[in-house]
């Protein structure tokens, strides 16, 4: 079960991080990966390419002929594209009275307005024989928590433009669906890790009493992205240690 075996996947923010380990769980499985990757940290997506076998693509979400030259270049390195990851995100944690245009702007151009276009140019040559779209949205996309203005509100996008994308082009049979981590410990969430006070509130807050991993980002993502999925789409799937059943 979960075999990606011929498939070519597209992961975007990749080249370290959560990124990173979505996509060697997918090289695992037997997908050929591309890694897109901000060019000022390409060494990074280089990297990761060497290690998983597969290649790097310079890509910034917030520029849209960016994503469209990405696109066009994994289409052309790989052939085609049957899985996408969305990962690609940043958070400006400010408290609402103080956020700023530049800090507003920079959040949902990465987290929101990055995520639609580079599906909307995958969809494009994916509607030919479908595919799947897996966007990383976020538990604060469900619920709110304090200095996420922006990022809360990016959030919440994602996961209802998932759901309109999933209806749009299901009669190309192209499956999309989000993935919603609680706090994971990686570079992004380093700062806010670092806080031993908030560190102990954001624990309290989760009821299996530690925090999400790399590893169970990917394997959500991994089953979004295979056969086993076939009937799952416009859903959200919240890997969260049950923060919002709460």
């Amino acid at each position: 079960m979960f075999r990606l075996d011929g498939k070519r996947a597209f992961i975007t923010g990749a080249g370290r991080g959560l990124g990173r380990a979505i996509a060697a769980g997918l090289a695992e499985r037997g997908a050929r990966v591309a890694i897109g990757e901000l060019p000022e940290r390409l060494s990074d997506a280089e990297s990761a390419a060497r290690e998983l076998g597969g290649v790097a693509v310079p890509l910034d979400v917030r520029q849209i002929a960016s994503a469209q030259t990405a696109i066009a270049q994994v289409l052309e390195a790989l052939g085609g594209i049957d899985i996408l990851v969305n990962n690609a995100g940043v958070n400006r944690p400010q408290d609402a009275l103080d956020v700023t245009e530049e800090a507003w702007d920079a959040v949902l151009d990465t987290d929101l307005k990055g995520v639609f276009f580079t599906a909307q140019a995958a969809a494009r040559q994916m509607r030919q024989r479908g595919g799947r779209i897996v966007n990383i949205a976020s538990q604060n996309g469900v619920v709110g928590f304090p200095k996420r203005a922006a990022y809360c509100s990016a959030k919440a996008g994602v996961i209802n433009l998932t759901r309109l994308l999933a209806l749009e082009w299901a009669p190309y049979r192209i499956l999309v669906n989000a993935v919603a981590p609680t706090f994971i410990e990686t570079e992004l969430t380093a700062v806010t890790l670092s806080d031993p006070a908030l560190r102990d509130e954001i624990l309290s807050r989760i009821p299996l009493g530690h925090l999400g991993t790399p590893d169970d980002v990917a394997a959500a993502v991994i089953f979004l992205a295979s056969d086993e999925a076939r009937m799952v789409t416009g859903h959200t799937l919240l890997v969260d240690g049950g923060w919002v059943a709460r």
